[in-house]
């Protein structure tokens, strides 16, 4: 762990932060580093073994459903809770924007289409009043993402729902929040959660579906045997990159690593977490795969700590609600009742790059979401309407979101916050000062 900021001398407190560049990420301990390091020197139970079952069962505990079945990757999770419901050619699925482009390719990939939903501006979360004035007769499901790890007002998304719909909840945020004292994960027909590295949890890449439903558990873990295992070679770079990622957020070495990994650019040998072919719609060549036996290992040992890992998001993301609101600024609004994770505390400015070039000193500024589909070559691959959806256009215009993860100190989050009320980024007082 950093030593903090308050344990040093004042003369050494500007260096230390001149030395914490805080990552996005920063989730992974040392006892994870310990499993990778254990898969990478006895190998022999790196792709199939029994932390798979094990970390399914406590995942399936953890969330409190009765069924968790393992992938590569969130979005395979979904692309295979589609087809077991039976969604495919001519229907239709209503999804929020913004949110990532592997998100509407898992619906593009069974013949259905992405019906695309505007979001409020107080959550960044879907807009239901919207969502419903798209349903049709060939809707045949509302995907939630919970944004940020905010939830969704479910009591009004099980009201759409009532019309026909079923109800997925996109939980790739939202990893241990809840609403009226459920866990998120447990209010629809099925979930989908993300481990990819800078989530609540890490395994370098990795999904779980969770449902109670038996019979699309079921054709779930029939869909599971279909996909391929990873390659040794893959999962070796998955373990890797988690060993690598963990030094780029040690203060000490950031500000040169990060310079470097940087430098690299395209030509770093780590896997990254979105394929080439995904960001034009395009499905690759290996998209149904499994999550390895290490993974799951690594997976296993971050449960462990969750508990610990989302009380530290949610004190700093506290300390950011406190030092925001009391100069006015707008902060997110979750629904009553909820209780979020946030992943990542999200925050309106005028100026992104202004605000980018304020926190460079202190911290790496999220940019979730610079497009109403993410990583899209453009949103025109997701087959999205340019003005179809203007709130989360705009939102997308000016969103930045502050680092939580269990690196981040309070004294990092003031130091973030004054950075940006003292530059030109200018964080926005209320939705109707942008355009």
């Amino acid at each position: 762990m950093a030593v903090s900021p308050l344990d040093v001398g004042h003369n050494s407190r500007a260096r230390w932060f001149d030395r914490h560049l805080s990552l996005l990420g920063g989730t992974t301990t040392p006892a994870d580093c310990a499993v990778a390091l254990r898969h990478l020197a006895w190998p022999d139970a790196m792709i199939q073994g029994a932390s798979i079952a094990e970390y399914e069962q406590a995942f399936a505990a953890r969330i409190g459903t009765r069924f968790a079945i393992s992938f590569a990757a969130g979005r395979v999770g979904l692309y295979g809770i589609l087809r077991s419901l039976g969604i495919g050619q001519g229907d239709e699925v209503l999804l929020p924007v913004p949110t990532h482009i592997v998100v509407a390719n898992a619906i593009r990939y069974t013949g259905a289409r992405p019906v695309y939903v505007d979001c409020e501006v107080a959550t960044f979360n879907i807009d239901l009043t919207h969502a419903a004035s798209r349903v049709t007769p060939r809707t045949k499901a509302l995907i939630l993402q919970h944004g940020f790890g905010i939830p969704v007002d479910l009591d009004l998304a099980s009201e759409l729902a009532k019309r026909g719909l079923v109800l997925i909840e996109d939980c790739v945020h939202a990893l241990g929040a809840t609403y009226r004292g459920r866990p998120l994960g447990t209010l629809g027909t099925a979930a989908f959660f993300s481990t990819e590295e800078t989530k609540i949890t890490s395994t370098t890449m990795g999904g779980m579906v969770v449902t109670d439903d038996e019979e699309l558990a079921s054709s779930l873990r029939a869909f599971q045997s279909t996909c391929s295992w990873p390659s040794r070679r893959l999962v070796t770079r998955y373990l890797v990159k988690l060993l690598a990622y963990y030094a780029l957020t040690e203060p000490h070495v950031h500000r040169h690593a990060r310079r470097l990994y940087e430098r690299v650019g395209e030509r770093h040998p780590l896997p990254r977490p979105t394929a080439s072919a995904e960001l034009r719609g395009m499905k690759p060549a290996v998209y149904e795969q499994r999550l390895s036996n290490a993974q799951a290992a690594v997976g296993l040992e971050q449960l462990r700590t969750l508990d610990a890992n989302l009380a530290h998001r949610r004190r700093i993301a506290e300390r950011y609600r406190v030092r925001l609101s009391e100069t006015g600024v707008a902060v997110p609004q979750p629904p009553e009742g909820s209780e979020p994770t946030f992943v990542r505390y999200p925050v309106l400015v005028k100026d992104r790059a202004a605000a980018q070039r304020a926190v460079a000193p202190r911290a790496v500024l999220g940019t979730w979401f610079t497009s109403v589909l993410e990583e899209a070559l453009s949103p025109t691959f997701g087959d999205y309407v340019d003005g179809s959806c203007p709130r989360a256009e705009m939102v997308a215009r000016h969103l930045v979101n502050l680092p939580t993860h269990p690196r981040v100190e309070q004294d990092d989050a003031d130091a973030i916050v004054t950075a940006l009320l003292n530059s030109a980024a200018i964080p926005v007082r209320a939705a109707s000062d942008l355009s």
